[in-house]
This record gives structure tokens, C-alpha cells and sequence, in this order.
């Protein structure tokens, strides 16, 4: 059997790109719909929606609004932070308001922000 933290550790470095394309890969292999699953699960019961609102304040999406005029710049910073490919950092920043990051921490989320802001982009925290 797989050591199942090791794999949660695994998948937590993935980016938001190739989150979407494992997710792609396991409806096909599969043969189910991730948005199936979600439906399956349904809405929470009363008392949950009071974690959620918890958790949430805990979890912070990285929100690439705009290159500020230096694209390159951003999209070397994209890069380096997220670990995409020249195409697909490319993409992102062409494409923004795109996430560079998700459900990470305030203090990772600051530090990305900065990062991005400091090669002359413009990041919003949600």
C-alpha cells in the first residue's frame, strides 16, 4: 500500500497546472467526473459552514492581475515560484487574472505577492 502521506506531501507541491491535468488524467483513467464527486458529497451539514468560513481565512489564492508593463519580468518570477515551463508561465501572465497559487498560507501568500510585485506585477490575495 502507498504511504499516503507521502503522497499527500507529493501532491501539495503540484501547480495549479498540473493539479488540472492530474485531475484530467484520473476522470479519463477512471472513467468519473470530478464535479460527479463533488455533487456526490453534497452541501455540508449546519454546523460545518462555521469551519469552512474558519479554514478559509486560513487558505489564501495568489491572483496575477496584471504584468504592470514588465511581462517578462513577471513571467520570470512566475516561473521560478511555481516551477512551470517558459510556455506555460507565458500563458498564465498573458492570461491574467489567472491564480499563481492556491490554498497556501498568509505568510507564503505575502511572500509570493511581494516577489511578483517586485518585478512589476500586480497581485490581489483572495
Amino acid at each position: 500500500m502507498a504511504d499516503l502521506n507521502a503522497l499527500v506531501d507529493q501532491l501539495s507541491e503540484l501547480t495549479v497546472l498540473e493539479a488540472a491535468e492530474l485531475s484530467k488524467m484520473l476522470e479519463e483513467k477512471w472513467g468519473v467526473s470530478a464535479a460527479a464527486a463533488v455533487a456526490v458529497a453534497g452541501p455540508a451539514g449546519g454546523g460545518a459552514g462555521g469551519e469552512a468560513a474558519e479554514e478559509a481565512e486560513d487558505e489564501f489564492d495568489v491572483i496575477l492581475t496584471g504584468d504592470g508593463g514588465k511581462k517578462i519580468n513577471v513571467i520570470k518570477e512566475v516561473r521560478a515560484i511555481t516551477g512551470l515551463g517558459l510556455t506555460e508561465a507565458k500563458a498564465l501572465v498573458e492570461g491574467a487574472p489567472k491564480a499563481v497559487k492556491e490554498g497556501i498560507a498568509k505568510d507564503e501568500a505575502e511572500k509570493i505577492k511581494a516577489q511578483i510585485e517586485a518585478a512589476g506585477g500586480t497581485v490581489e490575495l483572495k
